[in-house]
């Protein structure tokens, strides 16, 4: 079972219609029983850092993401803003804690903003490092919309890379921890191949 964590961001229903479209529908829940069950989760998310924090705890939702993934080992897909909570630290207008998941801060981007205006929005190229979510992808090219991305301690956490004025993660794999900061279900064919590498990947918790 494939659940989509709620917690009251604007992409949930378009990334659902993304699994819908692929034959993989999935469920839609904030629900700490349902994470448990759930095979796989998907973290989406467009907004502030600091909002996604505060919703996530008001949901009660941070403990059973942490237990879920560091603990059982259940592969997750942070999309966007949701790869973002899964940093250490989030540097949004205050420093704030994240779900701690992937070692690491999020920045805002450091560009001259006349050449580079933030939010970096639109379609990019993205330089995959052995990723196993891009595979099969002949011209990896995604739909991002953000000002700020996830600057991993350890870059061999580094997946994909992209250049907007800087470059940055496109993308981070760590065992049964992935996150695209891209959009996949506004990129298309190849946005809904990032979502099916995702579904064939095993599953480390029932290894």
């Amino acid at each position: 079972m494939v659940v989509i964590i709620d917690y009251d961001v604007s992409n949930i229903f378009s990334v659902e219609n993304a699994f819908r479209t692929i034959g993989a529908p999935a469920v839609v829940s904030r629900n700490a029983d349902d994470i448990r069950r759930a095979d796989r989760l998907v973290l989406p998310g467009v907004g502030a850092f600091p909002d996604g924090m505060r919703n996530l705890a008001r949901f009660g939702l941070v403990q059973p993401l942490r237990d879920a993934v560091i603990g059982e080992k259940k592969c997750i897909l942070g999309i966007c803003l949701g790869m973002q909570l899964l940093a250490s630290l989030g540097e949004e207008h205050t420093v704030v804690k994240g779900l701690g998941i992937v070692p690491g801060r999020v920045r805002r981007f450091r560009v001259n903003e006349q050449m580079f205006p933030v939010p970096h929005i639109g379609w990019n190229d993205v330089s995959p490092h052995n990723s196993a979510l891009l595979q099969g992808i002949e011209h990896p090219i995604f739909y991002f919309v953000h000002s700020y991305h996830l600057v991993p301690d350890d870059p061999a956490a580094i997946a994909a890379e992209c250049a907007y004025g800087e470059t940055f993660a496109a993308a981070v794999e760590r065992d049964n921890i992935f996150g695209v900061q891209f959009h996949p279900e506004k990129s298309q064919k190849n946005g809904l191949k990032v979502l099916e590498n995702f579904l064939n990947l095993p599953s480390p918790h029932h290894a």
